[in-house]
């Protein structure tokens, strides 16, 4: 019997491939059953990233998987509530060094409330977070003020922003060198042209592009499961089924203004403590608000969620 570790590099309901990373000479495996019976809320007990113990006869093949008897500890992951109404999770990825949150100004609207929840959770799982804004080449001249006020906003918040087109390749080479020896995560919803970035990155690779629905504006789903890629540039990029919904999961109420670091860095003038930043007198984050100091947008998201919470709890 062969037993070691390797890397899930790809997911599929409840298939998996493996990688002996940095080699990914991928072999295919299932869970050992009392893994999935562990009390964990996630719907899914292993996600792409995680590191496993796994053991085989040898011949793994379709017919003959290897099984995965340990997950080990994991340093970070991202996770995201199934619905508003569950109390279930999904974990989209473990162990990662970035998250590349791609998003647009415009085809499809960017949405300010789902991109603070993705970074807030990035926050609150210690994963260093970078806004990617494709497909610049569409909206810098049509679109002048909108994405000044975007980097108002993030840039003002403390985000890195890289402004990038998949289809004339600006930005891409920067993007490549950040990738460069990391496991980055790349998510963001549907149409924002991420499987498209992907293939910019590397030719080679072959992820699933869609077009955007004229109905909706938004993007139809083609990448339908998750998967590690190895760049030829070095590193590894997840890439993410296009995301329609994000709550928030194991962030309390009370924690929530502590993963948005421009509120983090006044709070510690707020006249009470704790304060929930709503209604309370000589409020520091109300004051900067106002002030203009952090962005009116970023101040609603938040309000947002603490209503998220009051519903959902």
């Amino acid at each position: 019997m062969l037993k070691g570790e390797a890397v899930v590099v790809k997911h599929t309901g409840s298939h998996y491939m493996l990688a002996c990373l940095p080699d990914m000479n991928l072999f295919p495996a299932v869970l050992r059953g009392k893994i999935r019976l562990k009390g964990s809320s996630a719907t899914n007990p292993v996600a792409v990233g995680d590191k496993v113990m796994f053991e085989s006869d040898g011949t793994a093949g379709p017919e003959n998987p290897a099984v995965i008897t340990r997950v080990l500890p994991r340093k970070n992951y991202m996770i995201r509530k199934s619905t508003n109404l569950s109390r279930q999770a999904h974990v989209i990825a473990a162990n990662l060094d970035k998250a590349f949150i791609v998003t647009t100004i415009d085809f499809p609207q960017v949405k300010l409330p789902f991109l603070d929840r993705i970074l807030v959770t990035c926050e609150a799982y210690n994963i260093p977070a970078v806004i990617v804004l494709n497909k610049v080449d569409l909206y810098r001249e049509t679109h002048k003020e909108m994405l000044e006020a975007f980097h108002s906003i993030y840039g003002g918040a403390g985000y890195r922003i890289m402004e990038v087109s998949a289809l004339t390749g600006e930005g891409v080479d920067e993007l490549r060198d950040e990738c460069r020896g990391c496991v980055s995560l790349f998510s963001g919803v549907s149409g924002v042209g991420k499987s498209s970035l992907i293939k910019s990155l590397d030719p080679s690779l072959d992820p699933r592009v869609g077009e955007i629905s004229d109905a909706h504006m938004q993007g139809r789903h083609t990448t339908t499961f998750y998967e590690m890629y190895s760049l030829a540039s070095g590193g590894f990029i997840v890439d993410t089924p296009g995301l329609r919904g994000f709550g928030l999961m194991d962030v309390s109420r009370d924690e929530i203004a502590l993963y948005f670091p421009e509120m983090l860095k006044v709070s510690e003038n707020c006249r009470f403590a704790p304060c929930t930043h709503t209604h309370e007198p000589g409020c520091a984050v109300k004051e900067a608000v106002e002030e203009g100091v952090i962005s009116y947008e970023r101040y609603s998201s938040y309000l947002g969620m603490l209503d998220d919470e009051t519903k959902y709890r």
